[in-house]
């Protein structure tokens, strides 16, 4: 995430959760279970900020001033929110931080952050005891990728943030989170996220039993492995070893015929004396 206006976006996201979060304790309702989703966030924005630096050193490198400018003017504000909202998110609030969380950067999203502002009345902490079809629709959050643009449709926080919403059937016809969450309370809205929080950290132990049991049994074929690489080596050593005493035989064969090549000739040069001197004794 090197975009500083998606950086931008995500710092909206950051408030309205913690805002929510705030709403939520004021309503005697607790929030810890969104802390997890809160911290990933700010890990996130924390991460996009090192990309940001590292995008502004390259671009100086290359000498693109125009691209280098941009990144270089949002980088400060960019590095001063994510401190206040750290602060926020540990619970150290001092006017300088309350003021970055209670105002958007999106200016679109002013009367979102209005409302997440205001503190509940006892009549909104009751609505969630009426029937759903007995209460007015209530808005669901929309985000702008671009915070400079407020007249123009925001596209929703999650499909930018994460890509489109993941379904493992799209087509079984089921509600999505803005059909479910328009007809609920702000108490219904908050414990539908934290039951949602609560099947994605089930789904997440899952996986993560999953990935140990992969775990282990890699690790068991690497212990396999290591045996048959040592097996091998046994194998190579022996092999060298014969191929030693091959080679010894080899060269005692070669000097034992080599030995019996010349005994054969003193032989038969004697053959030959012997044959000659007999020809002088007869021709005499």
């Amino acid at each position: 995430m090197a975009n500083p206006n998606q950086l931008y976006l995500l710092a909206d996201h950051i408030k309205l959760s913690l805002l929510e979060r705030q709403r939520a304790q004021s309503l005697d309702i607790t929030g810890d279970s969104n802390d997890g989703h809160i911290s990933r966030s700010l890990e996130q924005f924390k991460d996009g900020l090192v990309v940001l630096e590292n995008e502004l050193k390259r671009l100086q490198d290359a000498g693109d001033e125009d691209g280098a400018l941009d990144i270089s003017d949002s980088l400060p504000g960019l590095k001063k929110q994510y401190g206040d909202l750290t602060s926020q998110f540990h619970g150290f609030s001092s006017p300088s931080t309350t003021d970055t969380l209670t105002h958007p950067n999106d200016p679109s999203l002013s009367a979102d952050f209005e409302h997440a502002t205001q503190k509940p009345s006892a009549s909104n902490a009751n609505s969630s005891l009426r029937p759903k079809n007995a209460r007015a629709a209530s808005k669901t959050v929309r985000f702008s990728d671009n915070p400079s643009i407020g007249a123009l449709p925001s596209p929703d926080l999650e499909a930018q943030l994460f890509g489109s919403r993941y379904r493992d059937n799209p087509d079984d016809g089921t509600m999505g989170y803005r059909d479910e969450a328009s007809a609920m309370s702000n108490v219904q809205i908050h414990e539908y996220h934290q039951r949602v929080l609560e099947q994605q950290d089930e789904q997440l132990d899952r996986l993560g039993a999953s990935i140990a049991r992969q775990r282990e049994l890699s690790m068991q074929i690497g212990d396999e492995l290591d045996d048959q690489v040592a097996m091998l080596d046994d194998v190579d050593v022996a092999v060298d070893r014969h191929q030693s005493r091959l080679d010894r035989a080899r060269r005692q064969v070669t000097r034992i015929t080599r030995a019996a090549g010349e005994s054969k000739q003193m032989i038969a040069i004697i053959i030959l004396i012997i044959v000659l001197v007999l020809l002088i004794a007869i021709l005499k």
